[in-house]
């Protein structure tokens, strides 16, 4: 398993990046009163056959060049069925993947959410070609970050640009740790 949430997050955008996404959604749904936490992804990347999708899911199995294993997905997978949630991906050639991990909230190997602001930020500034749709749900109350918005209000300004990189630390340190705390 990994360590936190958050580099569970990294991992799989990662990938999508690799195949080629344009637009990234990542949400984070916790349920208290069901005592679930979800994690859903979708990406528009190349996609992957019903094959591959089975293939990616094995620990002992990677797409990469060089790389004899690959263990973000079945980390994730793992991680959600130790903790009695559920895990799934589906994929179309040319159409994107989809994630959806769930982890039962009273479970004591449950990792933390993590630096949830940072692995933000890192994806935006380090990936300004990519729109990116953040989700953060706690019950009835949410955060939602989208990049697409901001790149309409920057006219042109790169979301890399320092000013922007401040504007955005300072938005995500107001508004999303609220829902996290």
């Amino acid at each position: 398993m990994m360590d936190e949430i958050s580099s569970h997050i990294m991992d799989i955008a990662a990938n999508a990046i690799t195949a080629k996404a344009k637009h990234i959604e990542i949400s984070i749904m916790v349920d208290t009163k069901k005592s679930l936490t979800t994690l859903f992804f979708k990406d528009d990347g190349i996609g992957m056959n019903d094959e591959m999708v089975k293939k990616v899911q094995d620990p002992f199995f990677s797409t990469k060049t060089g790389k004899k294993v690959g263990l973000g997905i079945p980390l994730l997978k793992g991680t959600a069925e130790t903790t009695g949630g559920t895990f799934s991906l589906t994929s179309e050639l040319g159409k994107g993947v989809e994630i959806q991990a769930s982890f039962r909230l009273n479970h004591p190997d449950l990792p933390p959410i993590g630096k949830l602001k940072d692995t933000i930020l890192v994806l935006v500034v380090g990936n300004p070609e990519i729109d990116f749709a953040f989700r953060y749900a706690v019950d009835k109350s949410e955060f939602i970050f989208d990049t697409t918005i901001i790149k309409g209000l920057l006219d042109g300004v790169p979301v890399n640009h320092p000013e922007v990189v401040n504007f955005i630390m300072n938005y995500l340190d107001e508004h999303l740790q609220n829902q996290i705390d």
